[in-house]
């Protein structure tokens, strides 16, 4: 049986045991013992102090030298023989000092698995396949400047505890994930979106460091802070569950805190071979050969405010109706009455839908633009024409709710089609009932039918209806879903919550104060009475 340094192995047998995310357990599926999640993270710990007591061991026995930059703070470990005259990651001078001990070394490394050669051949194959860039032509001359180097990065593996959150209301749900083996820079001078690019890594690969692969090669050291580096690990976790909470909430405005306490993670090398030179930067994976290149020009994205997105989205409803009502053969002076009459009503529920998005206002973002060689993506897709590179484990989160007094993982949906019936029904209702009452007072009789008599009615309810649907229907739709408990096998099952309201006596008390109690029974006594007219006005009783 192979051992894997990511494994996480049953206290049992020592078998590989396998995450279990509906019960949130190591699993063996050999014996079917169970590891819980500090066994799991002591385990790590214990193949680390290990590794660090060898590694004190073996340093002395190497020529190894250690530069500082004086410029970016970076320190680049390599073999005494090897020569460095500036900074590559940003060209100013560096000062050269004896290495003699471990600290910023993690323990584990993925060789390199192409030459250097090869990979100067691979950026230039991406040069000329986009000449028509920019990056490429000045890429091109300095190709020979590529230099590898072992980046120090963080391997995340284990539970992810997460909230998630609609940003345009809805409830706050509880959510599990599981990450099987996310690569997080520690690097502070590189450009983590260049970085991404050229991912992914197969982490089946890695092995225990040994200071021989620090021959002829360059072994950067880790210089973010703990309190960085939690950050970066905790925006990676919810980067890479995001799609699934989104597709899940659906909408892509959400929110996701994710907690990685739980996950055992690992200092590891990865092997990159690496160019900068001003606004030129470029990166090669040393594993697959995937190409990374940054654009040289900053892109900014444009966030329009709210309130502009609303009258935009009116302005052009608008003018469609207008068009529509003109060339249907009304008059242009009566295709605007109608088109700003309907503007006003439709303005009103455009700003009650804008005004919960994410973007409040007008701001301005910038960021570089990846270019990358081939499809392969840092989710573990293989790269095309490259070395296999396993598809990474991905388990989809699971969602928790609280079950008489358990917290137990279900599935939640929200807008089923019978939801969205209902809801559709209820607006419909609530927008005509006087009419439906008339109908039901004259027995359906249509050619008695007055609609004018509730046009007072209408007044009302063509803005109101549609601002409550949009900022009280929906909400509720997404503040209560639909729940389905997952039993251990997979099976799902509707869970229904009992109801909890009762008409007791404060019930009726209340009831009865509304009724007869002034100044507000006065109100409720007139609206009463104005709904029975406007009922018999248009079911044609009163002429």
């Amino acid at each position: 049986m192979e051992t894997r340094i990511i494994d996480i192995h049953c206290k049992q047998c020592g078998a590989p045991a396998r995450y279990d995310i509906i019960r949130q357990e190591y699993r063996c599926g050999y014996c079917g013992g169970i590891t819980g999640l500090e066994d799991a993270v002591r385990e790590k710990k214990g193949f680390r102090k290990m590794q660090g007591t060898r590694l004190q061991r073996e340093v002395k026995a190497f020529s190894l030298v250690k530069t500082s930059c004086t410029g970016c703070g970076a320190e680049v470990v390599f073999a005494e023989s090897e020569a460095l005259s500036g900074c590559p990651f940003c060209g100013r001078n560096l000062v050269r000092s004896e290495y003699l001990n471990t600290r910023g070394l993690p323990e584990s490394i993925i060789p390199f698995a192409i030459t250097e050669e090869e990979a100067k051949q691979r950026l230039e194959a991406w040069c000329r396949e986009n000449k028509g860039k920019r990056e490429a032509s000045h890429l091109m001359p300095l190709i020979g400047e590529l230099r590898g180097f072992y980046l120090p990065y963080e391997l995340v593996r284990g539970p992810v505890h997460m909230k998630v959150s609609r940003m345009d209301g809805g409830g706050v749900f509880p959510c599990e994930g599981f990450m099987n083996g996310a690569f997080v820079n520690r690097s502070r001078q590189l450009d983590n979106l260049l970085l991404d690019g050229m991912e992914p890594f197969d982490p089946e690969k890695m092995v225990p460091f040994e200071f021989s692969y620090a021959a002829g090669q360059r072994v950067k050291i880790s210089d973010v802070s703990d309190k960085e580096l939690e950050e970066r690990v905790g925006t990676e976790m919810e980067n890479e569950c995001t799609p699934a909470v989104r597709k899940t909430l659906e909408t892509k405005a959400v929110q996701v805190r994710a907690d990685v306490g739980s996950a055992v993670r690992l200092p590891v090398l990865l092997p990159v071979y690496y160019i900068c030179r001003g606004d030129v930067m470029a990166a090669v994976n040393g594993q697959t050969g995937k190409v990374s290149v940054r654009a040289e020009k900053v892109s900014h994205y444009y966030f329009l405010p709210w309130w502009f997105k609303a009258i935009l989205a009116t302005a052009v409803v608008c003018a469609a109706l207008f068009l529509c009502l003109w060339h249907g053969g009304m008059g242009v002076s009566g295709s605007l009455i109608i088109s700003g009459m309907f503007a006003i009503v439709f303005l009103i529920i455009m700003l009650c839908l804008y005004s919960d998005t994410e973007k409040n206002s007008f701001s301005v973002e910038a960021g570089y633009k990846i270019f990358t060689s081939g499809s392969g993506d840092r989710r573990g897709r293989k790269e095309p024409g490259e070395g296999a590179v396993p598809e990474r484990e991905t388990l989809q989160p699971v969602f928790l709710q609280n079950i008489d007094g358990e917290m137990r993982p279900v599935a939640l949906r929200f807008t089923t089609p019978g939801r969205v019936l209902k809801l559709v029904l209820l607006s419909v209702t609530a927008m005509f009932l006087p009419v439906i009452a008339a109908l039901l007072l004259n027995g359906f009789d249509f050619g008695r039918l007055q609609l004018g008599g509730s046009a007072v009615w209408f007044c009302i309810a063509v803005p109101i209806v549609p601002v409550y649907v949009i900022k009280f229907g929906i909400v509720e739709l997404y503040e209560h879903p639909l729940v389905y408990t997952i039993a251990e096998d997979g099976t799902k099952k509707r869970y229904k919550k009992r109801p909890s309201f009762r008409f007791s006596g404060r019930t009726i008390l209340t009831i009865l104060r509304v009724l007869f109690v002034p100044p507000l029974c006065f109100a409720v006594w007139f609206g009463i009475i104005s709904f029975v007219v406007m009922v018999l006005l248009t079911s044609g009783s009163i002429e």
